[in-house]
This record gives C-alpha cells, sequence and structure tokens, in this order.
C-alpha cells in the first residue's frame, strides 16, 4: 500500500487563463509555436525564454512526435483526442495518424485512499462490506482511472475499474476550450470550414463524456454480451450491477493469454489460424449484422480463454451503425468487389460524403484510378489496412466529409487485420471476409427483412394519410389569405463578400469625391481665391486623389 502514495490528490482546477497557458506552453515547449500563432494564443507563449526541456537523443524530433509528446503532458482530454485523431486519416496525414496511435495512455498512481473514497462515495457502504478483498496495487494505471483486483463476498474473482478524482471535472473545462479553439479555427482558416471542425469536435465531447460514464460502459458491454449469447467461441465478461457506478464498474476478471503472445498460445497449443478465422467472423457479425461492436480491439483488449475462446475487455469505445448505414456499407464493398467505380460514387453520394462542393468527374478519376491498382492484384495479396489507408487519402484530397462511423469501422477493420495477421501470417482477411458480407447482404433481401422495413414503411405512411388533409386545408387557407411567409437563406462564399464589400468601398469613394469637388466649388464661390486658399487646395486635392483612385481601379477591372 505505501508504494502507492506516491502520487498526490488531485489539485484544483486550473482557471482558464492559466489552462490557455499550460496549453500554450506545452505546444510552444515542444515545437508547435506554428500552431499556437494560428490559434492566437501567442501571447501566453515565452517564446523568448528558449529551452523545449525534451529528452536528449541523437536524431532530432520530427513535428508528429512533438505533437504526441505535448498531448500527452496536457493530459486525459488532450490524449484521448490525439488517439481519437489517429482514427481519422481522412483529417490527419498518415504519418501524423501513425504517431498519435503510440500514445502513451498513462498517469501517476492514485493513493489507495483515494480510491476507497471514490468507490464508498459512489457504492455507497464502507469498501470492506463491498469487498472480501480489495488488491491496493492496481493492475493497471491510465489517464482515466485504474484497475484493481477485487474478491467478492461469496468468492468471485472480479476487477474493478475506479475513475481519478477530479478527471470528469477536467475533461469538461478542457471541452469547452476546445470547442472555443474549433470556433476560432471555423472563422479564421479553410480547412476549419472545410472539415467541420466544430462538428467533428461536438462528436469527440459525446465520445468522451461516453468513455467517463462507467454506467454506460456497462450498458455497452451487457448488450455486446445479449447479442452473442449463443456463440460459444466469444465470452464478455458479467457486469455486477449493483457494485457499479458512474465512476465505478466492477467486472468479471478473465484470465487468458494475450492474443499477440505468440509463444503463450503455441504453449497452450491453441490453434493460431482458426482463432484468426475465429476473431474474424465474430467482428463481421458485430458489424453487419448487429450493427454495434467493439472500437478497440488493440491485443491488450483481447484475451484467448481456454478451449480457443475469445475475452473481449474495455466497452469504454464502442461503435454502432443503424440498418440504413449497414447496407450502404454492404453495397459499398459489393461495388467495390465488383469494380464497378459508377456505382462506387453513387453510394458515397448516397451517403452524403460527397457533400455538394466535390467534383464528381475528379472523383470518379481518382477511385478509378484506385480500382484499377489492385483489379490486376490477387485478392489474397491485397491489406485491408493499406487499402483503408488509400482510401482516406483519396478522401482528403478531394475533402470528403466521411460519417465518423465509417471512418471509426475502417480504423477497427485495420486493427482486426493486424491482430488476425500476428496470429497466422498467411490470413487473408479480405477473401474471407467476401462470402460473409454477400451472406449479410443477402440476409437484408430476405422475404422476412422486406416485410419488417415495409410494415415501417406502412406505419408512416398511415401517419401521413391521417396528417396531410389537415396539412394541405391549413395551407391552402395561408394561401388564400396571402399569409405565406417566404423565407430565402443566402450562404455566400468568402469571395463573393470580398467582391461586395470592394463595390460598396468604391460607391463610398464616389460619393465622397463628389462632395469634395461640391465642397471645392463652394469655398472657391465663398473666397474666391486668387493664389489658392489652403482649404479649397486641400479639398480640391483629396477630390483629385479619390477620383483618381476611383478611376485607376474602374480601369484595372475593365469598366472603362
Amino acid at each position: 500500500m505505501s508504494g502507492l502514495l506516491t502520487a498526490t490528490p488531485p489539485a484544483r482546477l486550473p482557471s482558464r487563463p492559466r489552462r490557455l497557458r499550460q496549453i500554450a506552453g506545452a505546444l510552444a515547449r515542444h515545437g508547435l509555436g506554428w500552431l499556437v500563432l494560428d490559434l492566437g494564443l501567442g501571447r501566453f507563449v515565452p517564446f523568448h525564454r528558449g529551452a523545449l526541456r525534451h529528452e536528449a537523443r541523437e536524431t532530432p524530433y520530427t513535428r508528429p512526435e512533438h505533437l504526441r509528446l505535448a498531448l500527452e503532458d496536457l493530459g486525459v482530454t488532450a490524449v484521448k483526442l490525439g488517439q481519437v485523431l489517429s482514427t481519422r486519416p481522412d483529417l490527419v496525414p498518415s504519418d501524423l495518424a501513425a504517431e498519435l496511435s503510440r500514445l502513451q495512455d498513462h498517469a501517476p498512481l492514485v493513493p489507495f485512499e483515494a480510491v476507497r473514497a471514490v468507490v464508498e462515495a459512489e457504492l455507497g457502504e464502507p469498501l470492506d462490506a463491498l469487498f472480501a478483498d480489495f488488491d491496493p496495487e492496481p493492475l493497471a494505471a491510465a489517464s482515466i482511472g485504474q484497475v484493481h483486483a477485487a474478491t467478492l463476498p461469496d468468492g468471485t474473482a472480479v476487477v474493478v475499474k475506479v475513475q481519478r478524482p477530479g478527471v470528469e471535472a477536467q475533461a469538461e473545462a478542457d471541452l469547452v476550450l476546445l470547442g472555443d479553439l474549433a470556433r476560432a479555427a471555423a472563422s479564421r482558416t479553410s480547412w476549419g470550414r472545410d472539415y467541420d471542425v466544430q462538428g467533428w469536435v461536438r462528436e469527440f465531447g459525446f465520445t468522451l463524456r461516453a468513455e467517463l460514464d462507467y454506467a454506460a460502459e456497462a450498458r455497452h458491454a451487457e448488450q455486446v454480451r445479449r447479442d452473442f449469447a449463443d456463440e460459444p467461441m466469444l465470452h464478455v465478461p458479467a457486469v455486477f450491477a449493483e457494485r457499479s457506478a458512474r465512476r465505478v464498474l466492477t467486472m468479471e476478471r478473465l484470465d487468458g493469454i494475450k492474443v499477440d503472445d505468440a509463444e503463450a498460445l503455441d504453449a497452450a497449443e491453441v490453434d493460431r489460424r482458426e482463432l484468426a478465422r475465429t476473431a474474424t467472423r465474430v467482428m463481421l457479425a458485430m458489424v453487419l449484422h448487429n450493427g454495434f461492436y467493439h472500437a478497440d480491439p488493440h491485443p491488450g483488449n483481447v484475451l484467448v480463454l481456454p478451449g480457443g475462446r475469445i475475452g473481449l475487455l474495455d466497452f469504454g469505445m464502442v461503435g454502432a451503425l443503424d440498418a440504413a448505414t449497414r447496407q450502404a456499407l454492404l453495397r459499398i464493398v459489393l461495388a467495390l468487389a465488383a469494380e464497378d467505380t459508377d456505382r462506387l460514387v453513387d453510394e458515397l453520394t448516397a451517403l452524403g460524403v460527397t457533400g455538394d462542393a466535390v467534383a464528381r468527374g475528379p472523383l470518379k478519376q481518382d477511385l478509378e484510378r484506385l480500382r484499377r491498382r489492385y483489379a490486376t492484384r490477387p485478392l489474397k495479396e491485397v491489406a485491408a489496412a493499406e487499402a483503408f489507408q488509400e482510401i482516406m487519402d483519396v478522401a482528403r484530397r478531394h475533402r470528403l466529409r466521411l460519417p465518423a462511423e465509417l471512418v471509426q469501422l475502417a480504423k477497427v477493420t485495420a486493427m482486426a487485420e493486424g491482430t488476425a495477421l500476428q496470429l497466422d501470417p498467411d490470413f487473408e482477411i479480405l477473401a474471407f471476409s467476401l462470402p460473409y458480407v454477400r451472406r449479410f447482404w443477402l440476409r437484408t433481401l430476405s422475404p422476412r427483412a422486406q416485410v419488417r422495413r415495409l410494415s415501417g414503411s406502412l406505419a408512416d405512411l398511415a401517419d401521413l394519410g391521417e396528417t396531410l388533409p389537415r396539412q394541405l386545408r391549413r395551407l391552402s387557407r395561408r394561401l388564400e389569405e396571402g399569409a405565406l411567409p417566404l423565407a430565402v437563406t443566402t450562404d455566400p462564399s468568402p469571395e463573393t463578400l470580398r467582391r461586395l464589400d470592394r463595390a460598396a468601398n468604391r460607391v463610398a469613394a464616389s460619393v465622397l469625391a463628389a462632395a469634395f469637388v461640391v465642397g471645392g466649388s463652394l469655398l472657391a464661390l465663398a473666397y474666391h481665391p486668387t493664389g489658392g486658399h489652403p482649404a479649397f487646395v486641400a479639398v480640391a486635392a483629396l477630390a483629385v486623389v479619390l477620383v483618381l483612385g476611383l478611376a485607376w481601379a474602374l480601369w484595372r477591372r475593365g469598366r472603362l
């Protein structure tokens, strides 16, 4: 227990200006002055003081490494932001995404007394009454919480995840700052507008808040457990709801072998090839059949249990696809398999990822080049991660607004492929998956599925038939009374606004020039200057300058 008392209890949250200085200082310390200036934080950074205080090494740090180190310094929100960005190669370059995937989610150990206080406050009972044994030394520690081994009064072995004190308040404060920076980026930069940074930050806030809510993680685990109740090769640890709350999660303890520990798997005589096939089949069923899947299947979250069964851990990050998106995804995969570029572009357009400003012709050309590159290669030689990266490069080049769910799913697929290849270097994930994709697609065309969709449509049609006559009556009455308002909304481009601004400036200059000419004439009549009255000379000079400037501007525009 004494070894844990190395970390101090959480301090009071820093004020907004102090937190901004912390952010700006971390960015500057890691060589990110360019980003600090773009975001308007330059006044918080003492550039003139010099030293960056990096760990000494022979080779220079790259810009992606600087960013990763800065995010690790800034705590839970920044680390989670980097981890999410690493799954969005449609938004960041591939080298940066690869570096961000190396982010280490670590933090100092929380003192055991602080852990006890959180557990007792959340569950409302003394720790000794809740657990027969509670190991003060954590099994793992991260920026959000740490995990302890424990035993229930009936002897059941469990693990208890306890949230770090103060982490939720710090995350909420950081999300407010992040929203302000996103608004600044959207108003000051073209990339902030093109990639809908504000919308992306809102989505990130939703994801982070869900990960901070252990009650939500418990619901996620229970849903996957119910979905795969009849799958003997997948085991999801049970949740003990009576000993779980928003900041405490108690789950069944699983003892197994990490999926990337090849030597231990071989020693246990596990068929690694069959294990790779089972893991891929389970992943496909989660995504295409249930539409609800584990979104962080890295090797640390996958255990191999006796009998070659798979045990999944940590349901803080999950993905969900509705029926329409799953059907669109199936059609996209089938279009790729059929080498039908026109259909692929149509499906992307139907998903809304192409937007209004994307040129169909160049997009089709790039997709066609990509298709031809892979058409000459056997399917067994095509890596899903490689194809995914090239598609993301095309998306970024054409500024496609890919739904976060699809990008997350593609990243999960790449992670699953990496794990499968560790188990079996000869595993062909695309060749193995395509028959399952076709099977799921045919299932969506079954009479039962058609009846289910038709029943929903009939309910909508019945509701429309009931309300449409009343709505039409109200509309006709408003038309007869002439009281139907008409609103027109325009969204002028920045170039249009600049042209309007220049036109308004020329009108103002013309009015001023005319005023100065008239004023000069009145001064001439009043003073009858013989040698030139100073007031008249000044007004005349201003009038000449304005007229000449206006004429020059018009001549440049080709309007004379």
